[in-house]
């Protein structure tokens, strides 16, 4: 069983990943930002994240399955952005994930005219800063924090448990 401080930092974790999510819409629907593939990647883990912590605060069961998957969602996540960041700052290439839109292995020669024709995003652009920093060094410090915060929650419940 949880206890409240670990419930508390779950809901913190839930209304973050909801804040994420919201900022990262607002700023390509409001703002006009167009995200890259790779942002969009970026977005997977929150929504998942905020099904499992809905889950496993309204079940209450199955506790350290779900903060143990809730973890390893983050390190995809930590993983995803730190790939990003260094094809923003130039220590990776970008690969194929980064120009692809909606490949599903046919292509005709109308279909290539059309993707020669929208404007793609490349990953190693920024097009949106907040106090210097892209969104992706955001995300990654944002991801160090949720990882720590739940393995200390991961390891405060089994040490209750035994």
């Amino acid at each position: 069983m949880l206890n409240l401080k670990a419930e508390y930092y779950l809901k913190i974790i839930l209304l973050l990943c909801f804040v994420a999510l919201i900022s990262a819409y607002f700023i390509e629907y409001v703002l006009g930002h167009q995200p890259c593939n790779l942002c969009l990647i970026e977005r997977i883990p929150y929504g998942l994240s905020i099904i499992l912590i809905i889950i496993l605060l309204v079940l209450k069961k199955n506790q350290k399955f779900l903060v143990l998957l809730l973890i390893i969602t983050f390190i995809f996540s930590l993983t995803i952005s730190f790939y990003h960041y260094g094809i923003e700052q130039g220590f990776f290439q970008e690969s194929s994930v980064c120009g692809l839109s909606g490949f599903n292995g046919v292509i005709t020669k109308e279909d290539l005219l059309k993707q020669l024709n929208e404007k793609t995003i490349s990953c190693k652009d920024v097009t949106f800063r907040i106090f210097g920093l892209s969104l992706t060094s955001i995300n990654i410090v944002i991801n160090l924090i949720f990882i720590i915060t739940l393995l200390k929650i991961f390891i405060t419940n089994e040490k209750n448990t035994q």
